[in-house]
């Protein structure tokens, strides 16, 4: 999940825990990169968090976050 002050997204789905942690992680990272960037520019920061939902859960044109999709204009 991405989640922006009240507003969360789910950023990507995986079949096990050990996937989700590996994406997160490397999300969080991605974004530290650029959080001196999004807060000079005003931008507020994404923070990545787990959660379980099943497919069956997200809107039928959901599609994956972009990590870096705040770059392009895409937030949540």
């Amino acid at each position: 999940m991405a989640s922006l002050g009240k507003k969360s997204r789910v950023a990507e789905v995986f079949r096990n825990r050990a996937a989700a942690i590996s994406d997160m992680t490397w999300r969080t990272q991605q974004v530290q990169a650029y959080a001196d960037f999004l807060r000079r520019s005003g931008q507020p920061v994404p923070q990545y968090s787990l959660a379980p939902i099943r497919r069956t859960d997200l809107p039928r044109k959901w599609t994956p976050l972009p990590a870096l999709g705040f770059l392009r204009g895409e937030y949540i």
